[in-house]
């Protein structure tokens, strides 16, 4: 029987737990994935289990980690605890967020989050005034504008989230933070320079955002980056067949996406799936997921 490999995907690492979102991610609560990880599964950088996918030679048990967008807590935060316990990851960049960038999604958050008073007041983003008297009505006011945001085209959608804020603060990786990452020891991989779904691209721009975003991290490392992640990562839906073999023309060697289930020899090496853990749940649902994982076909 092939050797399943299983792919995690991690977003925010949070320095603490966060009122607003308890549910959210933090550095003990990642420490405790670490521990039972560590324990139960031999966990390898992507790079080397998509070789050993390639030539039929996975060990049982494989896992990899993998953590997207860039944060700057991800070299904050989430190195340190892998260090400590021995752990590979890789993590996939979007270069147009490097030194000083922020998510659409995030400024919208902190701008909810940090408003003063009961009521906050978003006319003049093409919005409406907002009871925000209470931590659950800043919650839905969120999930409501992150909503209807997510609706417009991606550069529509980062203008109107900015419109909100006087200023941004950053909370993506800077340069410094990208190469303490890779010297470090970890796997750095790409997005599309702007985190676009390529699917909503024409082909001519999906090579483009290919290109230009492993360039510009490419140019920082001085290193080559072999691998790729899709935002969002929905094959069909934000993915399709033709941009695995754009990855592939552009010398790239593996994909990696969104979806239940576990790769094994001969999944396809540009549209790999990976699983979100249950980042709230403690060891016992976290392992369950993981094992439920195993047997379920990508």
């Amino acid at each position: 029987m092939r050797a399943p490999l299983s792919i995690l995907i991690y977003q925010r690492v949070l320095a603490a737990p966060d009122p607003l979102f308890p549910e959210c991610l933090h550095g003990r609560r990642f420490e405790q994935h670490l521990r039972l990880l560590t324990r139960w599964f031999r966990l390898m950088p992507l790079a080397r289990a998509v070789a050993h996918l390639a030539d039929g030679t996975l060990p049982p048990r494989s896992a990899c980690l993998t953590f997207d967008h860039g944060y700057a807590e991800h070299a904050s935060v989430a190195l340190p605890l892998l260090q400590r316990y021995g752990v590979p990851a890789t993590f996939f960049v979007a270069a147009s967020y490097l030194d000083g960038g922020c998510t659409w999604s995030d400024i919208v958050t902190e701008v909810v989050r940090n408003a003063p008073g009961e009521r906050l007041n978003l006319a003049r983003s093409g919005f409406a005034s907002y009871d925000i008297g209470c931590p659950q009505r800043r919650r839905a006011v969120i999930e409501m504008l992150l909503a209807a945001l997510r609706l417009l085209p991606p550069h529509e959608r980062l203008a109107r989230a900015r419109s909100m804020a006087r200023r941004v603060t950053p909370t993506m990786l800077s340069s410094d933070q990208l190469l303490a990452l890779h010297r470090a020891g970890m796997e750095i991989g790409a997005h599309p320079l702007h985190h676009t779904a390529l699917a909503s691209l024409s082909n001519a721009a999906a090579r483009a955002e290919i290109a230009e975003g492993r360039g510009r991290i490419e140019d920082i490392l001085q290193a080559p980056v072999r691998l790729f992640a899709y935002p969002s990562g929905k094959p069909g839906q934000d993915f399709e067949h033709r941009h695995g073999l754009m990855l592939r023309a552009q010398g790239f060697e593996a994909a990696v996406g969104m979806g239940r289930g576990a790769a094994r020899s001969g999944s396809d090496l540009f549209a790999l799936p990976r699983i979100a853990p249950c980042e709230h749940a403690g060891g016992g649902a976290f392992l369950l997921r993981l094992a439920g994982n195993l047997f379920t076909r990508a």
